[in-house]
């Protein structure tokens, strides 16, 4: 079976090795010409699969590649660019697609973040097979897992769903090879799409539930970085930890100062924060922080 794989950083670079490992046919891979799709573009050079580079997947060449390659099964293992539906259409068995989450439920490029943000306890991965739409394709394969209290983004991802989804894809493509994979139609009624995790939706109001502001920071964490603001700078919270107790201080007042973090009040709660970084500064531990910024307890952060 000769497969194309489209894909960028971490993820695709593991899932071609993954598969040239078990000896599949990996006739090409596509990536991106940044730094994004170098892992992956680097590993086929070695291994003698053709790399292509293009801007973008839409431009007429790629269509030209794709028809050379004479693929059977195309697979998109961290894709962020838009492919036309001519080019998911080319491959005789189809095009397959890895998400991280249960869908329909978090469709979207950010579906990890949200699944954290929005307090789901439980979260997982999706193999499905791609359309023209927006993560709307049938279902092929799902795994699910559970979401831990305390659980970041970059934790969930790298620890679970990532080598989760690595063994998912070739699971995936030995249904195929067998003639037996599914495609299971998604449930419309269930379907949600949220926007990009970015610092349009990662602002801290401190007067929010400690749940909630708790929530977001963890959905935050490591990228964009959640952020209120002090001495009208950007201020990104991570590495952190909540009490649940009557409050006793303002909203975003500083409680106290330690070595192992900042506590912040917020509604119903303390919010512990371990790593802070002025914007898009480097991160410091909260002495570090607390010298350089000049915040003392008794200080408030917010508008």
């Amino acid at each position: 079976m000769r497969i194309i794989i489209v894909g960028q950083g971490p993820f695709g670079e593991k899932a071609l090795e993954s598969l040239t490992q078990k000896g599949e046919e990996v006739v090409g891979i596509f990536s991106p010409p940044d730094k994004r799709g170098e892992p992956i573009a680097s590993l086929a050079q070695k291994t003698g699969i053709p790399a292509f580079r293009p801007a973008l997947m839409k431009n007429p060449q790629v269509y030209d590649d794709y028809l050379a390659l004479k693929p059977d099964l195309a697979i998109l293992a961290f894709v962020t660019d838009i492919i036309p539906e001519k080019i998911l259409n080319i491959p005789s068995l189809g095009t397959i697609c890895y998400h991280p989450s249960l869908l329909p439920r978090h469709r979207g490029a950010s579906a990890v973040n949200w699944a954290i943000i929005q307090g789901d306890t439980r979260t997982g991965l999706t193999i499905f097979w791609a359309d023209r739409g927006i993560d709307t394709g049938p279902i092929l394969l799902q795994k699910k897992v559970e979401i831990g209290p305390d659980e970041t983004t970059g934790s969930l991802y790298f620890n679970t769903l990532f080598p989760m989804g690595i063994e998912a894809m070739t699971e995936a493509v030995n249904l195929i090879k067998q003639g037996v994979a599914p495609r299971v139609p998604q449930d419309e009624s269930k379907a949600t799409y949220e926007p990009p995790c970015d610092d349009r939706v990662a602002s801290i109001d401190s007067s929010k539930p400690v749940n909630e502001v708790y929530n977001l920071i963890r959905g935050c964490d490591p990228q964009p970085g959640a952020f209120i603001m002090y001495r009208g700078k950007r201020i990104r919270f991570y590495d952190t930890r909540k009490k649940s107790l009557p409050a006793k201080e303002g909203a975003g007042q500083v409680v106290a100062i330690e070595r192992g973090g900042i506590e912040i009040a917020v509604q119903g709660g303390i919010i512990t924060v371990g790593k802070l970084r002025v914007d898009k500064g480097e991160k410091m531990g909260p002495i570090e922080f607390t010298q350089s910024v000049g915040v003392k307890v008794g200080d408030r952060f917010g508008n």
